[in-house]
């Protein structure tokens, strides 16, 4: 295995470590994705658990360490659309302050939309 740097993800086995979790970030959301859409209603498990794995990866790939592997950005606007499309039909039911619906949609439209950008082609420069 090489080493390039002293620093914590400057190795082969770093990066493969990094992909690993990556990965399973992406598996999770997959998953989710094919599942009911009923585990991912703002009040369920995966409706809460998504939009955190999604932050993950951007925080991750924006790092840019070898390894911190994203999906491309049509895979991630297919999330999105599928998520939110589940999240706007259901929010309501919540009785969620306006201001809050409001904050909430914009936060998590931009979450998606980070890790969209971040596969672009341009991302890294």
């Amino acid at each position: 295995m090489g080493t390039w740097g002293s620093g914590n993800f400057d190795s082969d086995t770093a990066a493969d470590h990094l992909s690993s979790i990556t990965g399973r970030l992406v598996s999770e959301i997959e998953e989710a994705m094919a599942d009911d859409p009923v585990g991912l209603e703002p009040d369920a498990y995966w409706g809460v658990a998504v939009p955190c794995n999604v932050e993950l990866l951007c925080l991750i790939a924006e790092r840019h360490h070898v390894g911190a592997a994203v999906p491309e950005a049509a895979v991630t606007e297919g999330w999105k659309k599928t998520f939110m499309d589940v999240w706007e039909r259901t929010i309501d039911g919540l009785e969620p302050e306006p201001e809050y619906k409001e904050i909430r949609r914009a936060g998590l439209i931009r979450t998606f939309d980070r890790l969209a950008a971040l596969a672009a082609p341009d991302a890294a420069n």
